[in-house]
């Protein structure tokens, strides 16, 4: 038994374990999580796969053989003593009970003998008599379901084992080593893996997924390994004819279920059903619950932004895309030609974010953000949360669709980035928001691009090839300084003009911001970092704030030369504008430091849902749910009914042959304060006159 209880210990701490660390993960993941060192040390004990794993099931298979043998053992000991009343005790010995007492009946033996029967029958209690020479011993008991309840309690634990191991990946592995099937390691179309990594339709017992997308049909579950996937086949078909899903005011899924055809293999014929989350469809043996959702296959028509340094190297070019697939994307900013492979992970339809001003937290810096590591000021962070958990205040609004893709250069590292299609309201601006993120752990950070009146992206992207431009930098350079030049003062023009053209080439990257540096990053930081190796300390704010007014005024020379070569009306210098401007200065800092040579835009998209099933075949299913119905009834039984003993000593009163004088005496499994009130109620109760 202790050692039972051991193994049920471990096999409880293995459940949290299993519960608390996400299963059967890309090795990648647990890397991600908890780095190369614990990620290995954690692989090692099958912690990512813990109901498969072989110490699992070996614990597993120990408690059953270790519980059986002891149902084996203690059963016919308590089949045996239900069966024994224990009349046969020696009437000397009821003496040494501690609840007993000596009742006087008013009637003869055999009188007494049949009221007290009658009695003890009413109030629940069976009874045996045994007849001696010199008296009668009445033997009674009350509870011993409560010994069934051990019975039940400890078989239910052996129906729950088997079940999980029966469930479990035993068979699967059991079916593999006697077919000599393997592991499947590799990746491409299902319907090219060879026959060696597939499973027959008759395998007794699997766990696998399907995903299904709409107006296709699948007939294989992928049931993951430690190493890699087998195959499958099932003995049907799966078609999704349409996928539903509804959505809460917060975004997150309300509804989602499938109508589905079932075309058996066999026989050929066709049945419609839906399935909904815990509502499964049930098909010659095999369940097929509603998992989740993903993409199908999307297409998507991109437009790709260049954001190189020379603005003459890359124009603006179309891309088509299907979410799951990938394709090469030419670098012209990448050292020795070196391309970028593009994955498409996913679209997104509907955000649903909290946009309320009381959602917005702390102002939080505004400027100057290092999109090195693409560092979102924390209003937008706090804007772009879940709209689920936005504080009391709630302005719940869908910001339309975004999309997901990946950038993976030739090592094989990858940055993760998501993109919206139109532009949020944030702070009373409209902003494109362009996210990446380093890791999938991470939360994606956002860039703000602002646009324009024609809510476009062009009047950014133009003021950002101007500022790439050198001719147009010192064009809008010496336009400034005309134009801030006072009328009596002539001579001022050559300097001023001198540092717009430095505050351009700064902000631009076009030349360091240290003498012994070789290059610069520009943006905001890089003035930072001149006005600090060149400037003395006591000047600083001074000067800041000269340097950042000339080349706000510099800047927008460039915008209204941009916006000359274009063939645009001239810009007028009205709120809107200014507001324009000054989300512009900020997201072109923050360009600079962009881990990308373009940015991706979603210009259109044909969306196209997939169902993820998960279609299992559990003989143990019923087997869990017996055992669960006996624990109910054991644990029940053996805390709430207590078994009690009663033994009735009848005898002829000394010289009063009428009369009967009765030895009482009481005993239970489990002693209690109730103990000695049944005991006193049940003494009132039988010499109580009248039956």
């Amino acid at each position: 038994m202790r050692f039972a209880i051991a193994l049920l210990t471990i096999i409880c701490i293995a459940s949290v374990i299993g519960t608390v660390v996400k299963q059967r993960e890309p090795l990648n993941n647990y890397v991600n999580q908890f780095g190369p060192f614990w990620a290995e040390v954690f692989g090692k004990f099958d912690l990512y796969t813990v109901y498969g794993a072989w110490w699992f099931l070996l614990i597993l298979a120990f408690l059953v053989t270790s519980t059986s043998l002891c149902i084996t053992r203690n059963a016919p000991k308590i089949l045996q003593d239900l069966r024994n009343f224990k009349e046969s005790v020696r009437e000397q010995s009821l003496q040494a009970h501690h609840h007993k007492a000596i009742l006087q009946l008013s009637r003869a033996p055999e009188a007494a003998l049949a009221d007290l029967k009658n009695r003890l029958s009413a109030g629940g209690w069976k009874t045996k008599v045994q007849v001696r020479d010199r008296g009668v011993m009445l033997a009674a008991r009350r509870g011993a379901s409560n010994k069934l309840g051990y019975l039940a309690a400890h078989s239910a634990i052996v129906l729950v084992c088997l079940g999980g191991l029966l469930d479990g990946d035993l068979l699967v592995r059991g079916l593999m080593w006697a077919q000599g099937k393997t592991i499947y390691e590799g990746g491409g179309l299902i319907s090219e893996v060879k026959p060696e990594h597939r499973l027959p339709p008759n395998n007794p017992s699997f766990r696998g997924n399907l995903m299904v997308p709409e107006g296709a049909t699948a007939g294989t579950a992928v049931l993951s390994m430690p190493s890699g996937v087998v195959l499958q086949d099932l003995p049907f078909d799966v078609e999704l004819k349409k996928f539903i899903v509804e959505y809460y005011e917060t975004g997150m899924p309300k509804l989602f279920a499938s109508d589905i055809v079932i075309r058996d293999r066999e026989t050929g014929l066709t049945t419609e059903k839906r399935v909904k989350v815990n509502e499964p469809a049930q098909h010659r043996g095999i369940a097929i619950y509603q998992s989740s959702f993903e993409d199908g296959g999307s297409s998507l028509k991109l437009q790709a932004l260049p954001m190189t340094r020379n603005a003459g190297a890359a124009k603006p070019f179309a891309i088509d895309g299907v979410v799951g697939g990938s394709t090469q994307l030419a670098s012209s900013d990448s050292k020795d030609g070196e391309s970028l492979r593009l994955e498409f992970n996913g679209l997104r339809v509907i955000n649903v974010e909290n946009m309320s001003s009381g959602g917005k937290g702390g102002s939080g810096k505004e400027g100057g953000t290092d999109v090195r590591a693409v560092d979102l000021v924390n209003r937008l962070q706090n804007h772009m949360g879940s709209g689920a958990r936005g504080g009391a205040d709630k302005e719940l609004r869908n910001v339309g669709p975004s999309f997901s893709y990946r950038l993976r250069d030739a090592a094989g590292q990858a940055r993760e980035y998501n993109n919206y299609m139109l532009p949020v309201d944030l702070d009373g601006q409209k902003v494109y928001l362009a996210g990446v993120r380093e890791t999938p752990t991470e939360a994606f950070r956002y860039l703000r691009i602002p646009a324009d009146a024609d809510l476009s992206l062009d009047s950014w992207m133009r003021l950002r090839q101007s500022l790439l431009d050198p001719e147009q930098r010192e064009r809008a350079a010496r336009r400034y300084a005309q134009a801030a030049t006072p009328n009596d003062k002539p001579q001022m023009t050559p300097q001023l003009q001198a540092t717009a053209r430095r505050a351009l080439n700064l902000f631009a990257g076009a030349e360091p911001a240290k003498a012994d540096t070789s290059g610069g990053w520009g943006g905001l930081p890089a003035l930072s970092q001149f006005i600090e190796s060149e400037v003395p300390e006591g000047e600083r704010q001074r000067v800041s704030e000269v340097l950042l007014r000339i080349l706000n005024g510099s800047l927008f020379e460039l915008y209204k030369l941009g916006r000359e070569q274009a063939g645009l009306g001239a810009a007028t210098a009205d709120a809107s504008t200014q507001a324009f401007m000054t989300q512009a200065v900020l997201s072109l800092s923050d360009s600079m430091f962009y881990p990308a040579p373009v940015l991706l835009q979603l210009n259109d998209f044909k969306q196209v849902q997939a169902s993820v099933f998960q279609v299992t075949r559990a003989p143990g299913q019923k087997l869990v749910y017996l055992g669960a119905v006996l624990l109910i009834i054991g644990v029940f039984a053996m805390l709430y009914i207590r078994e009690r003993r009663l033994w009735l000593w009848l005898e002829p009163s000394p010289g009063q042959p009428e009369t009967t004088r009765v030895r009482m005496a009481m005993a239970s499994t489990r002693e209690s304060p109730d103990l000695a009130t049944e005991f006193e109620q049940l003494q009132g109760y039988l010499l109580k006159e009248g039956v």
